[in-house]
């Protein structure tokens, strides 16, 4: 059975917690919390650290791809979708369609929207990397907000 470690860590946007075993990353979630709940402690996990720290060069703009190891808990189709995602390239956006033909499943664009609504690695897969088809912001579980800042912050990757 796995041990949970819980570390908060603190974004220009609030709050990140994230879970991990001692293995791998689980969960990168926004927290409506003001402050901080969960600190690193002597037993914290390599993972959680790396983590953490990489999630910190991105947000200072260093960084643009991660390489701590994650695990996705979902069903084949929702790693399909998870999967896909990865492979919108930082600072650029597509679609549920999109993502639905990448797939190789073009009539499961609700799916799609499902799925991607159950992401539980915020940034790493990139789900707020996901618009409507018509160019507007959908719905990101972190609030529009957070999507909006996250694609301006990665577009201005692109003029470096």
């Amino acid at each position: 059975m796995n041990k949970w470690h819980r570390v908060d860590c603190e974004s220009p946007i609030g709050v990140i917690e994230i879970v991990a075993t001692d293995e791998a990353i689980c969960s990168i979630m926004f927290s409506e919390r003001d402050k901080a709940l969960y600190r690193f402690k002597e037993d914290t996990p390599k993972v959680l650290v790396d983590c953490s720290s990489q999630l910190d060069e991105y947000f200072k703009g260093a960084r643009n791809q991660f390489t701590f190891p994650y695990m996705m808990e979902g069903t084949d189709f929702q790693k399909s979708v998870w999967n896909a995602l990865t492979r919108i390239p930082c600072g650029q956006t597509g679609s549920y369609k999109d993502i639905a033909f990448s797939i190789g499943n073009e009539k499961a664009v609700r799916a799609v929207g499902s799925a991607n609504g159950k992401n539980k690695l915020s940034i790493v897969i990139p789900c707020h990397r996901i618009i409507g088809a018509n160019g507007k912001l959908t719905g990101y579980a972190g609030g529009l907000w957070r999507k909006e800042w996250l694609l301006q912050h990665e577009n201005s990757f692109q003029k470096r």
